[in-house]
């Protein structure tokens, strides 16, 4: 990869002042501020026709009473005057069907999907297409009903079903942990999980793997047993720097890139880039007195995304927005810009790669 050097030579723990915090806001899914988003610094659209595929973008009804719909995100789009040509839809609990078999509920959030889809699709919102792909629950580890869920999936999916984000997060500490985690440690290294990663992967469908950066290891090891799964590691790995982690920042950052270096040996492993605003916690949305501009998110996200783009190149690297999650801390026009100044070193068939081919080739979107 070509790219361009640092702006400055020192460690990439430089000193950045930033406020103490306890690190719970980081731990939930948090409804945006309005006004407080408009405080952001107006930013153009950096190289505004590059197209960008989105692979990580939610829409839903929290129960917070946060409503995200593709209306709300096409004005988003719109906003942020980046040329987004289609996103990946990846499931955030939401509406399971109310009745039936527990494994067939998790269908209702695809065909929650579908119906997203088909009002994007009428153009009256927006020309992107949102959910051209769609990344579903289930429990990999139920044998055959695993096979159920995926295949009623599959049906319900209208060709758009490409892959599971099923979570292996855990951590000792339960504020990391959060509402939404694994009910144990280890969950990846289940023997029955294996077999249903195998039974995904027979189908052509991709694993989105969701942890936290001390879990690198196991990811490393269920890639190396099943060379035939295509696994996308979220969130940049997810390097936690709240809670108990507050104050570890070199030693995390450590941790961390060692657990990359090895799973970049893994030819089947891909890397969605971005999603740090909630794990890493470097950033104080709470009491910041606005959001943060491209340029400062560039300076506080680049220790871990550059190695991402090092390691394992821009043809297993996606670059992601994981909106509305980080709609809590940044307008939508932000992340993209972010990734643009973070990119610059890259040449135009690696951004090509970075905004969109990777993703494209993974999720297999025409």
């Amino acid at each position: 990869m070509t790219r361009s050097p640092r702006s400055d030579s020192a460690s990439p723990f430089k000193a950045v002042p930033l406020p103490s915090t306890s690190g719970s806001i980081f731990t939930a899914t948090r409804a945006p501020n309005p006004d407080w988003l408009a405080r952001a610094v107006p930013e153009a659209a950096i190289e505004a026709e590059l197209p960008i595929v989105d692979p990580h973008m939610h829409l839903w009804d929290h129960k917070s009473g946060y409503k995200y719909f593709v209306e709300e995100f096409a004005r988003d789009v719109a906003t942020s005057g980046h040329n987004v040509e289609a996103t990946v839809y990846i499931e955030c609990h939401s509406m399971y069907r109310a009745s039936g078999p527990e494994h067939l509920k998790y269908v209702g959030e695809t065909e929650f999907a579908v119906g997203m889809a088909a009002m994007a699709a009428s153009g009256k919102y927006t020309s992107c297409r949102v959910a051209a792909g769609i990344v579903g629950f289930a429990d990999l580890t139920q044998g055959e009903r695993t096979r159920e869920t995926l295949e009623a999936h599959i049906e319900a999916a209208n060709g758009r079903f490409r892959g599971v984000r099923q979570r292996g997060k855990w951590d000792p500490d339960p504020v990391v942990r959060g509402p939404v985690s694994a009910d144990r440690a280890g969950v990846f290294l289940d023997p029955e999980f294996g077999k249903g990663l195998d039974l995904l992967a027979s189908m052509g469908l991709a694993f989105d793997a969701s942890i936290f950066h001390p879990q690198l290891p196991d990811v490393a090891a269920l890639a190396r047993a099943h060379p035939d799964a295509s696994i996308v590691v979220i969130h940049t790995g997810s390097p936690v720097g709240h809670s108990s982690y507050t104050g570890k920042e070199a030693e995390v950052h450590a941790t961390w890139l060692a657990g990359m270096k090895e799973l970049a040996k893994c030819p089947n492993v891909s890397i969605k880039m971005g999603g740090l605003l909630m794990c890493l916690g470097n950033f104080d949305f709470s009491i910041a007195d606005a959001p943060p501009t491209s340029e400062r998110l560039a300076q506080l996200w680049r220790p871990y995304i550059e190695p991402c783009i090092e390691l394992f190149g821009a043809h297993r690297c996606m670059a992601s927005s994981n909106f509305p999650v980080e709609k809590a801390g940044v307008p939508y026009g932000t992340i993209w810009n972010t990734f643009k100044r973070l990119t610059a070193g890259c040449s135009a068939d690696e951004r090509k790669m970075i905004f969109s081919g990777t993703a494209r080739r993974v999720y297999r979107l025409v």
